[in-house]
């Protein structure tokens, strides 16, 4: 029997054209970055739409403790959903549960439904690798590994997820990833370098290179600009805004105007007097915070309390 944790879910790329020299882009239309799936076999194939994330009833514990109570919320395909509340409600950890690392943490538990496009992933058939393939995590503090080269870094998830490529093809999707993270231009004289050397904004950027790297069809984004200046937040949104168009997002942040800049969806949770966190009210992220209909969202919005 193989030991191998990802032999049974090996992908094998199509060959490479090595003639062509078109610039790589991220394309879920066609499976992913075009230049990776580009085959004769393949210009035929039917487009593959955009993810939908649903999670119904969703309630979470660490040990006794409930921190979530009864949560559901679809998160359109295509679009930016962000996920808005005070510190202690119980955000971050519903965005662990859509991509299953909140069952990483020895005393928690969860009940209810992530859906894929209508597939639970978190069926007993499902293998955790899948669900992380599919559904990426960007986390609040950059993460890349330090001493790893920035080319080495992107590419280090594909061992993981079982997709073999050959230097020319990691070559494609590195330039690719980085392009698409808004990276390129600054680190393509310098890929070999360590990725700990570059600066904070930059190395978030890398992260979101790496996680596109395996193609997701989902990207959570866990207050990804909370510890980037003014500048670096810029251009991480700008990103946001045009990975959106591939990839579906899930966003938590607290900062209120970026919520309203980059997400077509909000939803506001809270947790009040000891109780665990729900979902006060969600919808139209410009309704929401033009004309909410709780007035406790009214409050949050206008900056009254959190």
């Amino acid at each position: 029997m193989s030991t191998n944790p990802v032999d049974d879910t090996t992908v094998v790329l199509p060959a490479l054209d090595r003639r062509s020299r078109r610039p790589p882009r991220y394309r879920r239309d066609t499976g992913g970055f075009d230049a990776l799936v580009a085959s004769p076999a393949a210009s035929g194939a039917s487009a593959e739409p955009l993810a939908t994330l649903e999670a119904r009833d969703i309630s979470a514990w660490f040990g006794d403790h409930q921190v979530l109570d009864r949560v559901s919320l679809t998160m359109p395909a295509g679009q930016v959903t962000s996920l808005i509340g005070p510190s202690g409600c119980g955000k971050s950890t519903f965005l662990r549960i859509l991509n299953r690392m909140h069952e990483l943490v020895p005393s928690a538990s969860l009940a209810g439904e992530v859906l894929l496009d209508d597939d639970d992933i978190y069926d007993v058939s499902k293998k955790l690798i899948e669900a992380r393939k599919s559904i990426g995590m960007v986390f609040q503090k950059p993460n890349p590994f330090p001493a790893m080269s920035i080319y080495d870094n992107v590419i280090a998830g594909l061992k993981l997820t079982g997709i073999k490529a050959d230097r020319y093809r990691r070559d494609f999707l590195v330039e690719s990833c980085l392009t698409k993270a808004g990276l390129w231009n600054e680190v393509k004289d310098r890929l070999r370098s360590p990725g700990g050397g570059l600066s904070g904004g930059q190395q978030q950027r890398l992260c979101i290179a790496r996680s596109l790297a395996v193609m997701p069809r989902v990207l959570l984004m866990d207050e990804p600009c909370s510890a980037l200046d003014p500048t670096s937040t810029r251009v991480i949104e700008e990103t946001m805004l045009e990975l959106v168009q591939d990839v579906t997002i899930v966003i938590v942040t607290h900062n209120m105007q970026q919520a309203q800049r980059v997400s077509q969806q909000c939803a506001f949770f809270l947790a009040s007097q000891g109780q665990p966190g729900a979902i006060v009210e969600h919808g139209d992220t410009a309704a929401m915070f033009d004309s909410p209909i709780d007035p406790r969202t009214y409050d949050y919005v206008n900056g009254r309390f959190g």
